[in-house]
């Protein structure tokens, strides 16, 4: 389907994420070695998105074109420097537009996100889990506020657009109060009610927000790279340090330099866990 990366910790050059090692994002475009299910190329389309030195504000560069085919990859993004990036390189499922605004990363507010997967059904799926949380929220005393008239909001007619449009909702810190207190209770909300209703969607989702990462396994791979100073979720290892770890799939996932927590997505315990850094 796609492949995507998340990295926080010590400043580097955006352009050396997506070229970084003999493995790289820009390498998996062509020759990834972890496609399930979907495609056999990544070449419709990337971006990436960093952060300024506070975090309080995201960027990004998006493309339609193959990731390989830009000379801003190597001559431009590199002279950019952050202390976190999040990129993705796209497969288009059959059916969904091949156009810039359908390349991840989404961005809202200080957050960024990636979606590796398909919702199949998307269109009846999503406003199906959008009436859930409506409900949800309806039960709990809260305005009404997860309507179908929302999905009309996401940059282009695909589900990871959507999925960033619900995502993104439960994010929203703004009063009424959401239904999620935390990140990782907004990815488990999510996940679940797409699995809920469509039970063979694919959705590793990637999220950052300029100090953290966090994500979910569901189907496709994923691997952490963590050291004291920096932490990375990649699709794909982009070389071959011995550090990298497989995390196991159906899992919500939590990364900051020096620490991952791995918790269990659908039952809500933990299933193997790294204390992090308070």
């Amino acid at each position: 389907m796609c492949r995507h990366l998340g990295y926080v910790g010590t400043p580097v050059p955006v352009g050396d994420m997506l070229t970084r090692g003999p493995h790289s994002l820009r390498t998996q475009a062509w020759a990834p070695r972890e496609m399930r299910g979907g495609g056999t190329i990544n070449a419709d389309g990337f971006g990436v998105a960093w952060w300024g030195p506070d975090a309080a504000s995201v960027t990004r560069y998006r493309n339609a074109d193959p990731i390989w085919t830009d000379p801003a990859v190597d001559e431009v993004l590199p002279q950019l420097t952050s202390h976190a990036v999040l990129g993705s390189v796209r497969s288009a499922t059959v059916g969904m537009p091949l156009e810039r605004s359908a390349c991840a990363p989404f961005l809202w507010d200080r957050w960024a996100f990636s979606h590796n997967g398909v919702v199949p059904r998307w269109r009846s799926v999503l406003t199906a889990v959008l009436s859930d949380l409506d409900v949800a929220a309806t039960r709990a005393g809260m305005t009404r506020r997860y309507e179908t008239s929302h999905l009309l909001e996401a940059e282009a007619l695909t589900d990871s657009a959507a999925l960033w449009v619900l995502l993104s909702r439960l994010l929203d810190p703004e009063p009424p109060a959401g239904l999620a207190e935390t990140p990782g209770t907004a990815l488990r909300l999510l996940v679940t009610g797409v699995l809920h209703h469509a039970p063979d969607a694919r959705v590793n989702l990637l999220l950052g927000d300029g100090r953290r990462l966090w994500a979910t396994t569901c189907y496709h791979s994923l691997y952490a790279l963590i050291g004291d100073e920096f932490a990375v979720l990649a699709s794909e290892p982009y070389d071959d340090d011995a550090r990298w770890q497989l995390l196991p799939d159906r899992s919500l996932v939590h990364a900051e330099p020096g620490g991952l927590s791995i918790d269990n997505l659908e039952l809500g315990r933990s299933t193997a866990t790294e204390s992090l850094p308070r």
